[in-house]
């Protein structure tokens, strides 16, 4: 069974517990992949957004600067997925299988095909809050223009572009331009100037 992540919202936490929260060392790197499955007995405190979907709390200020920037440049993202529960991802990743096998695929080649884009459960960052799907709001902007926008931005504000198409052999996840991660600002930059993934900046500075 994957480990489960426990999960409580920011206004139901003391200030003490908040700080003690925010304190943690090296949170903002955290790796999570087929290989390294999400912590035993992690918590998380998050940040519920307007929408219904919640982040992490440590990485929901630079989140809404980072969507205030991009409206003032005439882009308009929405998170449609932020924290989900085991049970969540299971269902996201039963739903894939179900869909690949209806298609015709053997139950192999659906799981082949599914774990290209759905993270196995207990193995996907949303699982911890520090993952967010960005998409337009579908009125004011179409999905490029987002894409864009945080393909040449994001790492200014901690995030970057988790999946890239040209890293799919180190990930094992298809190019998602959609799906970012909070890493912290000076990680995110050198990521993003050295064209690297995650996996391979952690494998350099570990």
């Amino acid at each position: 069974t994957p480990a489960s992540v426990e999960y409580t919202y920011d206004d139901s936490v003391t200030s003490s517990q908040l700080a003690e929260y925010n304190a943690r060392q090296d949170w903002q790197l955290t790796l999570v992949n087929n290989d390294t499955p999400i912590c035993e007995n992690c918590s998380v405190i998050l940040t519920a957004l307007d929408n219904g979907q919640a982040v992490d709390c440590r990485i929901y200020p630079q989140l809404q600067k980072m969507f205030d920037d991009m409206r003032d440049d005439g882009v308009y993202p929405v998170v449609a997925s932020g924290y989900r529960t085991e049970q969540e991802q299971q269902q996201i990743y039963d739903e894939s299988m179900a869909e690949y096998i209806e298609k015709g695929y053997s139950e192999s080649d659906a799981k082949t095909e599914t774990e290209r884009w759905v993270a196995i459960p207990g193995t996907s960052e949303h699982q911890l809050g520090l993952g967010v799907d960005i998409n337009a709001d579908g009125i004011n902007s179409y999905g490029y223009e987002v894409y864009n926008w945080l393909a040449q931005n994001a790492y200014r504000y901690g995030f970057i572009y988790r999946y890239p198409e040209n890293k799919v052999a180190i990930t094992g996840i298809a190019n998602e331009p959609w799906h970012y991660q909070y890493v912290g600002v000076n990680a995110a930059t050198e990521i993003y100037k050295r064209g690297i993934c995650l996996e391979e900046y952690l494998g350099e500075t570990n």
